[in-house]
């Protein structure tokens, strides 16, 4: 690891005036646990860090009853994971937190310094999307907020501009009825990046399905919607055979990734197989009932 100069601003302006004038040779440090990562692998070799941990404006979870849950980009995942707030108000986003990675990561990680990696085969995104929760992005020029979608551009490249920090993320009231079901298939049991995770967050009565929000990532260059597939449940009753209708749907609509850790073909097939299982498992169905072995 090279040497490198360690600043902490005391304010989001400063930090962004910071950015500004360093350019490429900074590089924003929250928990560190990617970017120190990659720096010990000579991967970035960044001459100036700067620091977060001592903008207030970055910390904490909040819960206003007009406008939902915030959540201060320094949070750890285990903080969301923890969180009484959280739990109660976007209960799917808790148990999330829970699973990423590993507990080193989870206790060191931060869930702003997540987005901001981008990585396509991590979990946050997915769920946040399907939550329809955004981003604060915040610099010398004043704020801005951005939802998932327009803030996730492509493999680890998101929407902020050089001199952007990101300050909160935003996660709106749910809607009385609303339930949430996040799934991550893992290749192995050593692994801790999920090679497909399914977000799905409906508002029902019953079995009955008024409105969805579907978002498949990991096996995606980006978190994806699936439109047709929360428009083929949105009103229905749902049965075992809606949700395989509903997952080849999404097998169908999505543009999958081949990599060393499987191809595009064995990510189409374990996106339908866990996105049927969870669809299932958010409206209590056995997953077998009508549909042909």
């Amino acid at each position: 690891m090279r040497e490198f100069d360690f600043a902490e601003p005391r304010s989001v302006a400063e930090a962004s005036q910071m950015l500004a004038e360093y350019g490429d040779d900074a590089r924003i440090i929250a928990g560190g646990s990617a970017l120190m990562l990659a720096m010990r692998q000579r991967m970035l070799a960044p001459t100036h860090l700067i620091s977060v941990a001592r903008l207030p404006r970055l910390h904490g979870i909040d819960f206003d009853p007009h406008q939902g849950l915030r959540i201060g980009a320094m949070s750890r995942h285990i903080d969301v994971a923890r969180s009484e707030l959280v739990k109660a108000h976007a209960p799917v986003l808790a148990r999330m937190a829970a699973q990423v990675a590993n507990p080193q990561v989870r206790n060191q990680g931060t869930i702003g310094g997540n987005l901001c990696y981008a990585d396509p085969s991590t979990d946050p995104p997915g769920c946040l999307m399907a939550l329809d929760a955004s981003v604060v992005l915040g610099s010398t020029r004043g704020e801005r907020v951005l939802s998932m979608e327009e803030f996730l551009v492509d493999y680890y490249t998101t929407a902020m501009e050089s001199d952007e920090l990101l300050l909160e993320i935003r996660v709106p009231l749910q809607a009385p009825g609303t339930l949430g079901e996040y799934t991550r298939f893992l290749r192995t049991a050593a692994e801790h990046r999920p090679l497909v995770s399914v977000a799905l967050v409906v508002q029902r009565e019953g079995q009955i399905c008024h409105q969805a929000r579907l978002a498949i990532g990991a096996s995606t260059p980006i978190p994806t919607r699936l439109r047709r597939a929360e428009d083929c449940l949105r009103g229905k009753t749902v049965n075992a055979q809606l949700a395989s209708e509903v997952a080849s749907i999404v097998a169908e609509d999505i543009q999958p990734v081949s990599d060393l850790r499987g191809s595009s073909e064995f990510r189409r097939a374990m996106v339908r197989t866990v996105t049927r299982r969870t669809v299932a498992t958010l409206f209590g169905i056995d997953i077998n009932e009508g549909v042909a072995a």
